[in-house]
C-alpha cells in the first residue's frame, strides 16, 4: 500500500517483482500469495482487532503534548457500496491529530446509526488530557461534550440547527451585539485576511463568555465561551459571505478559536483529501465483509508512514512512487 498497490491483483504484482527484496525480510516459502488470498485474509481480519493494534503501534511513535489539536470527522468510501449484497457504502470517523499529521484512531459508523454513535467510542479509547478536540455539528451534543471534560480535554463543537434553540439565541445575540458595537458585552475579537489565486478573503472570529446566555447553557459541561466565524471571500467581482458558530470550553479568546478552527481544516485537506487523491480511496472498488474497513486502515497506516518520513520534501503521492522505485527510501519509510 506504501507504494501504490491499491487493490489486491496490485499487491500480488509488486510482491513479484520485489520478490528478491522482501524475501531478505519475510519468509516466502510459498511465494507471493495470489489476489485471491489477499482478498481472502483482508475480508476476514477483526477489524476491532486490527484497529487496537493500528492505536497501540500509534501510541508507540508519538506522544500527544498538552495543546494538541484533535480533529474528529468522517468520511464514506464511496465506491465500497454493494447493491447486489444490500449493503451500503462504510462510512469511517477518523480522529487527526492536526499538528503531527497523523490519524490517531478510525471508527466505523454502523449502518442504521450515525457519527453521534461512533464518535463517544473514539474519544473513550484516546489520551486525550489537555487536547482540544474539534467536532463539526453532528457531534455538538451535550453527552460528547461531558466525555471530553471527564476526559481532560477542551472542545471547539460547531453550532448549527441541530441544537436550534441555543443557535437561535447565539445569532440574536450575536446580531444585537454587532447592532450596537458590542457595548456592554466583554469580547475578543481577531481578523486575518488571505490572498492569493486571485482571491482575498478576510474573517473576523469573536469570542465572548457563555454566561451572558440565558438558555441552559449548564447542560454543555464546561462550556466557557461562544464563538463566531464570519468570512468574506471575494473573487473578482463575485463576493460571498459565511457566519459560523462555535461552543467552546475554553475562556474567551478569538485568537485561539482562530487557531481550533483552521486547524479543523486539516482533517480534510490533509487527510481525507490525500486519501482520495494520493490513494484512491474514493474509487477501491473492495466491498467484501471486512476488507473495506480493514483496507482503509491500512492506508492510514500507510499515510502516517509516509507524513513522518521528513527527508523527501515532496507530497505524498509522489512519496508513494519514490519508495515504489527505490528500495532504499522505502526501507527508510518502514524504519528498517
Amino acid at each position: 500500500m506504501i507504494c501504490g498497490a491499491d487493490t489486491f491483483v496490485a499487491m500480488e504484482t509488486y510482491g513479484n517483482s520485489k520478490y528478491e527484496w522482501l524475501k531478505q525480510f519475510l519468509e516466502l516459502k510459498n511465494g507471493i500469495p495470489s489476489h485471491d488470498t489477499f482478498a481472502r485474509v483482508f475480508a476476514r481480519i477483526d477489524p476491532n482487532e486490527f484497529e487496537q493494534c493500528f492505536r497501540d503501534w500509534v501510541s508507540s511513535i508519538t506522544e500527544l503534548m498538552p495543546g494538541e489539536v484533535i480533529n474528529i470527522d468522517g468520511k464514506t468510501v464511496k465506491h465500497s457500496v454493494s447493491k447486489t449484497e444490500g449493503k451500503k457504502a462504510i462510512h469511517l470517523v477518523n480522529a487527526w491529530a492536526s499538528k503531527q499529521r497523523l490519524v490517531l484512531a478510525q471508527q466505523k459508523v454502523h449502518e442504521r446509526t450515525n457519527e453521534i454513535t461512533a464518535i463517544p467510542h473514539l474519544i473513550k479509547v484516546l489520551e486525550l488530557n489537555g487536547c482540544l478536540v474539534t467536532i463539526d455539528a453532528m457531534g455538538t451534543q451535550t453527552d460528547i461534550a461531558q466525555l471530553l471534560h471527564s476526559k481532560g480535554a477542551d472542545y471547539c463543537l460547531a453550532l448549527k440547527g441541530n441544537q436550534r434553540g441555543l443557535f437561535q439565541e447565539v445569532q440574536k445575540v450575536f446580531n444585537n451585539a454587532q447592532k450596537n458595537e458590542w457595548i456592554g458585552i466583554e469580547h475578543s475579537f481577531y481578523r486575518t485576511v488571505e490572498k492569493g489565486h486571485g482571491r482575498i478573503e478576510t474573517r473576523r472570529y469573536w469570542t465572548f463568555s457563555a454566561s451572558i446566555m440565558t438558555r441552559n447553557t449548564d447542560k454543555w459541561a464546561g462550556l466557557q465561551s461562544i464563538g463566531i466565524v464570519e468570512s468574506v471571500r471575494r473573487i473578482g467581482d463575485q463576493t460571498t459571505n459565511s457566519t459560523r458558530y462555535y461552543l467552546n470550553s475554553f475562556a474567551s479568546d478569538a485568537e485561539k478559536l482562530a487557531m481550533a478552527v483552521r486547524r479543523h481544516w486539516s482533517i480534510e485537506n490533509n487527510l481525507h483529501w490525500v486519501l482520495d487523491v494520493a490513494f484512491n480511496e474514493d474509487d477501491c472498488p473492495v466491498h467484501k465483509d471486512n476488507a473495506p474497513e480493514n483496507l482503509a486502515r491500512l492506508r492510514q497506516i500507510s499515510l502516517n508512514l509516509l507524513s513522518q518520513e521528513k527527508t523527501a520534501k515532496i507530497g505524498v503521492k509522489n512519496k508513494r512512487l519514490k519508495a515504489a522505485w527505490d528500495n532504499k527510501y522505502l526501507a527508510k519509510v518502514l524504519g528498517i
